[in-house]
Protein backbone atom coordinates (compact mmCIF):
# COMPACT_ATOMS: atom_id res chain seq x y z
CA UNK A 1 0.00 0.00 0.00
CA UNK A 2 1.15 3.52 -0.64
CA UNK A 3 1.92 5.23 2.65
CA UNK A 4 5.40 6.29 1.74
CA UNK A 5 6.12 7.60 -1.74
CA UNK A 6 2.64 8.94 -2.47
CA UNK A 7 2.22 10.56 0.94
CA UNK A 8 5.76 11.89 0.74
CA UNK A 9 5.06 13.58 -2.56
CA UNK A 10 1.66 15.13 -1.94
CA UNK A 11 0.80 15.49 1.73
CA UNK A 12 2.50 17.61 4.30
CA UNK A 13 4.59 20.04 2.42
CA UNK A 14 3.94 23.65 3.24
CA UNK A 15 0.27 24.06 2.29
CA UNK A 16 -0.32 25.15 -1.28
CA UNK A 17 -2.65 28.08 -1.99
CA UNK A 18 -5.33 26.83 -4.36
CA UNK A 19 -7.04 29.33 -6.63
CA UNK A 20 -10.73 28.44 -6.89
CA UNK A 21 -12.20 29.83 -10.11
CA UNK A 22 -15.97 29.62 -10.43
CA UNK A 23 -17.88 30.19 -13.62
CA UNK A 24 -19.50 33.66 -13.89
CA UNK A 25 -22.80 31.82 -14.41
CA UNK A 26 -22.51 29.92 -11.09
CA UNK A 27 -22.37 30.95 -7.44
CA UNK A 28 -20.26 27.95 -6.39
CA UNK A 29 -17.84 25.41 -7.87
CA UNK A 30 -18.70 21.69 -8.10
CA UNK A 31 -16.20 19.20 -9.48
CA UNK A 32 -14.92 15.65 -9.29
CA UNK A 33 -11.34 14.48 -9.51
CA UNK A 34 -9.28 11.34 -9.47
CA UNK A 35 -6.61 10.36 -7.00
CA UNK A 36 -3.78 10.93 -7.41
CA UNK A 37 -4.02 14.17 -9.35
CA UNK A 38 -2.39 17.59 -9.31
CA UNK A 39 -5.01 19.25 -7.08
CA UNK A 40 -5.16 16.42 -4.52
CA UNK A 41 -2.47 17.82 -2.25
CA UNK A 42 -1.90 19.62 1.05
CA UNK A 43 -3.63 22.91 0.21
CA UNK A 44 -5.80 25.73 1.49
CA UNK A 45 -8.03 28.41 -0.02
CA UNK A 46 -10.24 31.28 1.24
CA UNK A 47 -13.42 29.48 0.16
CA UNK A 48 -15.45 27.02 2.23
CA UNK A 49 -15.31 23.45 0.95
CA UNK A 50 -17.59 20.43 1.21
CA UNK A 51 -15.71 17.24 0.36
CA UNK A 52 -17.13 13.78 -0.35
CA UNK A 53 -15.08 10.59 -0.77
CA UNK A 54 -16.78 8.21 -3.20
CA UNK A 55 -14.29 5.36 -3.11
CA UNK A 56 -11.06 4.09 -1.49
CA UNK A 57 -9.73 4.29 2.05
CA UNK A 58 -6.79 6.19 3.45
CA UNK A 59 -5.65 8.97 5.75
CA UNK A 60 -7.22 12.39 6.21
CA UNK A 61 -5.18 15.47 7.16
CA UNK A 62 -7.19 18.54 8.21
CA UNK A 63 -5.19 21.16 10.07
CA UNK A 64 -3.47 19.25 12.88
CA UNK A 65 -5.95 16.37 12.63
CA UNK A 66 -4.86 12.94 11.36
CA UNK A 67 -7.47 10.24 10.84
CA UNK A 68 -8.87 7.53 8.60
CA UNK A 69 -11.46 7.86 5.83
CA UNK A 70 -13.51 5.55 3.66
CA UNK A 71 -16.31 5.72 1.06
CA UNK A 72 -19.05 8.13 2.09
CA UNK A 73 -16.76 10.31 4.21
CA UNK A 74 -18.29 13.81 4.14
CA UNK A 75 -16.29 16.76 5.46
CA UNK A 76 -16.75 20.53 5.63
CA UNK A 77 -13.60 22.65 5.65
CA UNK A 78 -13.50 26.33 6.57
CA UNK A 79 -11.52 29.11 4.88
CA UNK A 80 -7.72 28.83 4.86
CA UNK A 81 -7.67 25.50 6.72
CA UNK A 82 -5.01 23.22 5.16
CA UNK A 83 -6.35 19.79 4.19
CA UNK A 84 -5.71 16.67 2.15
CA UNK A 85 -7.01 13.11 1.76
CA UNK A 86 -4.48 10.45 0.74
CA UNK A 87 -5.74 7.06 -0.45
CA UNK A 88 -3.95 3.79 0.19
CA UNK A 89 -3.33 2.57 -3.35
CA UNK A 90 -1.00 0.18 -5.07
CA UNK A 91 1.78 1.76 -7.18
CA UNK A 92 0.29 2.99 -10.45
CA UNK A 93 -3.30 2.52 -9.23
CA UNK A 94 -5.78 5.37 -9.77
CA UNK A 95 -9.06 5.89 -7.94
CA UNK A 96 -11.09 7.48 -10.74
CA UNK A 97 -13.49 10.25 -9.71
CA UNK A 98 -12.68 9.54 -6.08
CA UNK A 99 -13.83 12.94 -4.82
CA UNK A 100 -16.76 15.27 -5.18
CA UNK A 101 -15.72 18.77 -4.15
CA UNK A 102 -17.96 21.81 -3.71
CA UNK A 103 -16.40 25.20 -2.93
CA UNK A 104 -18.06 28.54 -2.23
CA UNK A 105 -17.34 31.95 -0.76
CA UNK A 106 -19.22 32.59 2.51
CA UNK A 107 -19.63 36.21 1.40
CA UNK A 108 -22.21 34.83 -1.00
CA UNK A 109 -24.61 34.52 1.94
CA UNK A 110 -23.83 38.06 3.10
CA UNK A 111 -24.74 39.44 -0.31
CA UNK A 112 -27.83 37.26 -0.58
CA UNK A 113 -28.87 38.26 2.95
CA UNK A 114 -29.10 41.88 1.86
CA UNK A 115 -31.99 40.84 -0.39
CA UNK A 116 -33.33 37.76 1.39
CA UNK A 117 -32.94 38.28 5.17
CA UNK A 118 -33.74 34.62 5.85
CA UNK A 119 -30.41 33.62 4.32
CA UNK A 120 -28.50 35.38 7.10
CA UNK A 121 -29.31 32.60 9.57
CA UNK A 122 -26.73 30.40 7.86
CA UNK A 123 -23.79 32.79 8.35
CA UNK A 124 -23.14 32.21 12.10
CA UNK A 125 -23.48 28.46 11.62
CA UNK A 126 -20.64 28.45 9.08
CA UNK A 127 -18.23 29.63 11.78
CA UNK A 128 -18.10 26.05 13.11
CA UNK A 129 -16.47 25.01 9.84
CA UNK A 130 -13.27 26.87 10.78
CA UNK A 131 -11.89 23.73 12.43
CA UNK A 132 -13.23 21.33 9.81
CA UNK A 133 -16.17 19.00 10.50
CA UNK A 134 -16.72 15.37 9.63
CA UNK A 135 -20.38 14.35 9.39
CA UNK A 136 -21.95 11.08 10.43
CA UNK A 137 -25.18 9.12 10.31
CA UNK A 138 -28.16 10.42 8.40
CA UNK A 139 -26.49 13.77 7.81
CA UNK A 140 -23.61 12.12 5.96
CA UNK A 141 -25.97 9.98 3.89
CA UNK A 142 -28.30 12.83 2.97
CA UNK A 143 -25.37 15.17 2.37
CA UNK A 144 -23.73 12.70 0.00
CA UNK A 145 -26.98 12.31 -1.94
CA UNK A 146 -27.35 16.08 -2.27
CA UNK A 147 -23.73 16.40 -3.41
CA UNK A 148 -24.39 13.94 -6.22
CA UNK A 149 -27.73 15.55 -7.17
CA UNK A 150 -26.08 18.95 -7.46
CA UNK A 151 -23.68 17.55 -10.04
CA UNK A 152 -26.60 16.47 -12.23
CA UNK A 153 -28.70 19.61 -11.77
CA UNK A 154 -28.70 22.92 -13.61
CA UNK A 155 -29.81 26.49 -13.13
CA UNK A 156 -32.18 27.40 -10.33
CA UNK A 157 -32.69 23.77 -9.29
CA UNK A 158 -28.94 23.43 -8.77
CA UNK A 159 -28.94 26.51 -6.53
CA UNK A 160 -31.86 25.20 -4.47
CA UNK A 161 -30.04 21.91 -3.87
CA UNK A 162 -26.88 23.79 -2.87
CA UNK A 163 -28.78 25.86 -0.31
CA UNK A 164 -30.45 22.72 1.05
CA UNK A 165 -27.05 21.04 1.44
CA UNK A 166 -25.43 23.96 3.24
CA UNK A 167 -28.43 24.34 5.55
CA UNK A 168 -28.49 20.60 6.34
CA UNK A 169 -24.82 20.54 7.24
CA UNK A 170 -24.82 23.84 9.11
CA UNK A 171 -27.67 22.78 11.39
CA UNK A 172 -26.58 19.19 11.97
CA UNK A 173 -25.43 17.88 15.33
CA UNK A 174 -24.12 14.65 13.72
CA UNK A 175 -20.62 16.02 13.35
CA UNK A 176 -17.14 15.82 14.81
CA UNK A 177 -14.68 18.77 14.85
CA UNK A 178 -11.33 17.86 13.33
CA UNK A 179 -8.57 20.43 13.89
CA UNK A 180 -7.96 21.36 17.51
CA UNK A 181 -9.52 24.56 18.84
CA UNK A 182 -6.16 26.31 19.21
CA UNK A 183 -4.77 25.29 15.81
CA UNK A 184 -3.47 28.24 13.81
CA UNK A 185 -2.26 27.31 10.30
CA UNK A 186 1.05 28.58 9.00
CA UNK A 187 0.18 29.92 5.56
CA UNK A 188 3.52 31.53 4.78
CA UNK A 189 4.37 30.40 1.26
CA UNK A 190 8.00 31.37 1.88
CA UNK A 191 8.39 29.00 4.83
CA UNK A 192 11.50 26.79 4.60
CA UNK A 193 11.21 23.65 2.53
CA UNK A 194 12.87 21.73 5.35
CA UNK A 195 9.48 20.68 6.67
CA UNK A 196 8.94 18.61 3.52
CA UNK A 197 12.04 16.51 4.21
CA UNK A 198 11.04 15.97 7.84
CA UNK A 199 7.48 14.91 6.99
CA UNK A 200 8.84 12.53 4.37
CA UNK A 201 11.13 10.99 6.97
CA UNK A 202 8.24 10.47 9.42
CA UNK A 203 5.82 9.06 6.85
CA UNK A 204 8.42 6.67 5.47
CA UNK A 205 9.52 5.38 8.88
CA UNK A 206 6.65 5.63 11.38
CA UNK A 207 6.14 1.84 11.30
CA UNK A 208 9.72 1.37 12.47
CA UNK A 209 11.93 3.83 14.34
CA UNK A 210 11.43 7.60 14.23
CA UNK A 211 13.56 9.86 16.41
CA UNK A 212 13.52 13.56 17.17
CA UNK A 213 17.30 13.71 16.96
CA UNK A 214 17.37 12.25 13.45
CA UNK A 215 14.55 14.53 12.32
CA UNK A 216 16.40 17.53 13.74
CA UNK A 217 19.53 16.43 11.92
CA UNK A 218 17.60 16.19 8.66
CA UNK A 219 16.34 19.71 9.31
CA UNK A 220 19.84 20.94 10.09
CA UNK A 221 18.76 22.28 13.47
CA UNK A 222 19.32 21.67 17.14
CA UNK A 223 16.59 19.65 18.80
CA UNK A 224 15.04 22.60 20.67
CA UNK A 225 14.95 24.82 17.59
CA UNK A 226 13.58 22.00 15.51
CA UNK A 227 10.81 21.26 18.01
CA UNK A 228 9.59 24.86 17.81
CA UNK A 229 9.87 24.81 14.02
CA UNK A 230 7.91 21.57 13.68
CA UNK A 231 5.14 22.73 16.01
CA UNK A 232 4.71 25.95 14.05
CA UNK A 233 4.47 24.20 10.70
CA UNK A 234 2.42 21.09 11.56
CA UNK A 235 0.26 22.17 14.50
CA UNK A 236 1.62 19.25 16.56
CA UNK A 237 4.79 18.71 18.48
CA UNK A 238 6.97 15.97 17.04
CA UNK A 239 6.12 13.22 19.52
CA UNK A 240 2.37 13.90 19.29
CA UNK A 241 2.44 13.84 15.50
CA UNK A 242 4.15 10.46 15.38
CA UNK A 243 1.76 9.10 18.02
CA UNK A 244 -1.32 10.32 16.12
CA UNK A 245 -0.10 8.77 12.89
CA UNK A 246 0.62 5.43 14.56
CA UNK A 247 -2.64 5.30 16.50
CA UNK A 248 -4.60 6.27 13.40
CA UNK A 249 -3.02 3.42 11.48
CA UNK A 250 -3.72 1.07 14.39
CA UNK A 251 -7.40 2.06 14.31
CA UNK A 252 -7.58 1.05 10.68
CA UNK A 253 -6.04 -2.37 11.37
CA UNK A 254 -8.26 -2.98 14.41
CA UNK A 255 -11.39 -2.10 12.44
CA UNK A 256 -10.63 -4.12 9.33
CA UNK A 257 -8.72 -7.18 10.53
CA UNK A 258 -8.61 -9.75 13.33
CA UNK A 259 -4.91 -9.21 13.92
CA UNK A 260 -4.15 -9.65 17.65
CA UNK A 261 -3.62 -6.40 19.52
CA UNK A 262 -0.05 -7.38 20.34
CA UNK A 263 0.75 -7.76 16.66
CA UNK A 264 -0.96 -4.47 15.86
CA UNK A 265 1.31 -2.85 18.42
CA UNK A 266 4.44 -3.97 16.57
CA UNK A 267 2.92 -3.33 13.12
CA UNK A 268 2.51 0.40 13.81
CA UNK A 269 5.97 0.96 15.26
CA UNK A 270 5.68 0.23 18.98
CA UNK A 271 7.96 -2.29 20.68
CA UNK A 272 6.15 -2.21 24.01
CA UNK A 273 2.50 -3.19 24.43
CA UNK A 274 2.14 -1.09 27.59
CA UNK A 275 3.24 2.06 25.76
CA UNK A 276 0.95 1.24 22.86
CA UNK A 277 -2.06 0.76 25.12
CA UNK A 278 -1.28 3.94 27.06
CA UNK A 279 -0.84 6.06 23.93
CA UNK A 280 -3.93 4.58 22.29
CA UNK A 281 -6.02 5.31 25.39
CA UNK A 282 -4.70 8.88 25.58
CA UNK A 283 -5.53 9.49 21.92
CA UNK A 284 -8.88 7.67 21.60
CA UNK A 285 -10.22 7.47 25.15
CA UNK A 286 -10.54 3.67 24.96
CA UNK A 287 -8.16 0.72 24.84
CA UNK A 288 -7.37 -0.99 21.51
CA UNK A 289 -9.57 -3.95 22.45
CA UNK A 290 -12.47 -1.67 23.39
CA UNK A 291 -12.04 0.24 20.15
CA UNK A 292 -12.26 -3.00 18.15
CA UNK A 293 -15.46 -4.02 19.95
CA UNK A 294 -17.07 -0.61 19.41
CA UNK A 295 -16.06 -0.64 15.74
CA UNK A 296 -17.56 -4.12 15.30
CA UNK A 297 -20.87 -3.05 16.90
CA UNK A 298 -20.99 0.07 14.77
CA UNK A 299 -20.37 -1.93 11.60
CA UNK A 300 -23.12 -4.42 12.53
CA UNK A 301 -25.58 -1.61 13.28
CA UNK A 302 -24.85 0.17 10.00
CA UNK A 303 -25.14 -3.07 8.02
CA UNK A 304 -28.49 -3.94 9.59
CA UNK A 305 -29.77 -0.38 9.11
Amino acid sequence: MILGIMMTDIIKKNPHLEWVASSPTESFRWQTHDFPCSIARWNYHPENEIHLIRKSTGKAFVGDYIGEFGPGCLTAVGPNLPHNWVSDLEPGEIAEERDVVLQFDAALFMRAGAIFPEVKEIIPLLNAWQRGLQFHGETARQGAMLMEEIGNAHGFHRLVLFLALVRRLAQSSERTPLASADYVPNLDQDAPRIIQKVMSYILDNFKDTVSLSEAAEIAGMGESSFSRFFKKNSGNNFVDYVRKLRVSHACRILSETNMPVTEVCFEVGYNNISNFNRHFLAEKGVTPSQYRRVSARKFTAEASG
